[in-house]
This record gives structure tokens, C-alpha cells and sequence, in this order.
């Protein structure tokens, strides 16, 4: 009886939680209005609610922004559908952290254009802690595999938080490596997806994605429910991976690969970026060897990544 009571409230508080940040899940559903110019409009008006609240008169006096935004803000569908997110939320224990939460990521709102709120689930107690990015091709080899898991298996049991993108290839191996041991002394890993916390992507990464939560991991998204995993997301999820990482490690990646967007990032940033050296005849290796030539820091063990 007792456990039920006790049950019971943390189910209330739970309602009461989200029910707060109703605000924050709108601001995220409105379309056409990116994570710049959504800042801006905090920085005038400090809550969501206060810009919720505006009027269209008030909203075109606000300089940058047009009738085609004012009407995204204004946009009734939008707001029908908070309720219905919430719903979800609840259901699926999805949790929404605001830029003036303190568990979002300090070192993410330093970088140019941090997202005004992340989705999660799972342990938002971890976006803190120290953490380097595991990055590299979806087309794998046996030898990218097997470093990817090296690294992350070794760097977890030294306290980092492994962060990456729960893409297929090197992704999905620094996460496979980073949910070997369940240990609170270890770190945890972390993946930032670009879709919905309700889609996940690839289909076959299901049981990862589980095993990410069930490790005292996060999955982690700027994206709203219902988001699909569609292909401009990646380049701007790839801004959060190196933005909450104190570095980045790369794993193989091609002459031109996304994983280069994401070293364009954390250069932007002011982040270490330590590369795997590979086979001179690998495709895979291509992107790698160059940053190693252009002054990427060449590491071939862990203890060699200080940060």
C-alpha cells in the first residue's frame, strides 16, 4: 500500500513536471523559426510563455521576423497539439531539459547556436560529466569496429561519457563498447539522434537504444515527438555531439564523409580532435590520414587522450 502511495506521487509529480514545460515543447513544434533566432526571442522576452503570449502586432515589430514566422508562432494547430505531446511524454517517460536547466549541458551553450531544449530519455543526471565524442563512417570495417570499441570500453571504465549518434558503422560501436559493464564508477554513453525520441533510427539499433537506457545512459534529441529522421537533421544533430564533448575521437572516415561535418564543428568550437590512424590503401581512411596531416592529434591507445 505504501509503494502504490508512493507510486502515485511520483506519478503526480511527474504530470506536474511536464505539465510546467508545456511552454518549452511548444516553442520546440514551431516551424519555420531556427535555434538562433528562437534564443534572441528569450533573450527579449526571458520564458516561453511571455512569447507564447504575444500578439501579431506585437510579434512583426520584433526586427527579423515576417508574417510567414509570425504565423508559425501564432499557428493554432501547434498549440492543440502540446497536450497530445505531453500524453506521449508521460507515457514513454521522455523528459524535455530547457536551456536555463541545470541539467542541460554548460559546455553546449557555449557553442554558436545551442538548441533552446533538448528531449530525453533516460539519465539527464549525466550531461555534465566529462564526456568525448566517438565519431566515424556508417560503412565500417572489422578494424574501425574493433577500435571503436576499444576506445569506448577503455575511455567509459576512465570515467567518460561516451557520446555519439547511434548511426550505424562507428556509432553503434562506441556505444556497443560503452554498455559492456554496468559499474556506477564508470561514465555512461549518450546518443543524440536526429529524429523524435519516438523514432528510432536504424530500426536495428532497437535493442542498443534500450540497453543505452537500461546502462544509465541517455538518448538525446533537440528534435520534437514525431520528428522523422530526415537527412538535414544529421548535420545540425552533429553540432550537439561535438558541442557537449570536451573532444572528439575519429574513427575512420572517407575523403568526404559526414563525420567531417561533425570535425568542422568541433574545430569551430575550440575542441580537441584526436584521430585513429588507418591503412593507406582503406577508403575509410582517407579523411582520417588527412586530419592527421593537417594536425589532429594521432593517438593508437587511450590513456593517450587527455582532456
Amino acid at each position: 500500500m505504501i509503494m502504490l502511495f508512493l507510486f502515485l506521487i511520483e506519478e503526480g509529480n511527474k504530470i506536474e513536471n511536464l505539465e510546467s514545460k508545456k511552454y518549452w515543447i511548444w516553442l520546440s513544434l514551431v516551424k519555420n523559426l531556427g535555434s538562433k533566432r528562437k534564443l534572441k526571442l528569450l533573450d527579449i522576452y526571458k520564458t516561453p510563455e511571455k512569447i507564447y503570449s504575444l500578439s501579431k502586432e506585437e510579434i512583426l515589430k520584433i526586427p527579423g521576423i515576417g508574417e510567414r514566422i509570425a504565423e508559425s508562432i501564432l499557428d493554432e494547430d501547434t498549440r492543440k497539439n502540446i497536450n497530445k505531446h505531453i500524453d506521449y511524454m508521460e507515457q514513454k517517460n521522455i523528459d524535455i531539459i530547457s536551456i536555463k536547466d541545470k541539467n542541460y549541458s554548460q559546455i553546449l551553450k557555449e557553442i554558436y547556436d545551442p538548441p533552446i531544449s533538448l528531449y530525453i530519455k533516460g539519465n539527464k543526471e549525466i550531461l555534465n560529466n566529462k564526456a568525448i565524442a566517438i565519431i566515424g563512417c556508417r560503412d565500417a570495417s572489422e578494424y574501425g569496429k574493433k577500435a571503436a570499441k576499444y576506445f569506448s570500453y577503455n575511455l567509459i571504465k576512465e570515467g567518460f561519457n561516451i557520446v555519439s549518434g547511434l548511426a550505424r558503422g562507428i556509432d553503434s560501436y562506441a556505444h556497443i563498447g560503452s554498455v559492456c559493464e554496468k559499474n556506477e564508477k564508470n561514465g555512461k554513453t549518450i546518443a543524440v539522434i536526429g529524429s523524435g525520441l519516438d523514432v528510432i533510427y536504424p530500426k536495428e539499433n532497437k535493442y542498443l537504444f534500450n540497453k543505452i537506457i537500461e546502462t544509465g545512459g541517455a538518448i538525446i534529441s533537440e528534435y520534437p515527438i514525431g520528428t522523422k529522421p530526415q537527412k538535414m537533421n544529421f548535420p545540425a544533430r552533429n553540432r550537439i555531439v561535438s558541442g557537449m564533448s570536451k573532444g572528439i575521437l575519429v574513427i575512420e572516415a572517407k575523403e568526404k564523409s559526414g563525420t567531417l561535418i561533425t570535425v568542422d564543428f568541433a574545430l569551430e568550437q575550440g575542441k580537441e580532435v584526436y584521430v585513429v590512424p588507418g591503412n593507406i590503401d582503406s577508403i575509410n581512411s582517407v579523411g582520417t590520414n588527412k586530419l592527421i596531416k593537417e594536425g589532429a592529434k594521432l593517438v593508437t591507445h587511450y590513456k593517450e587522450i587527455e582532456i
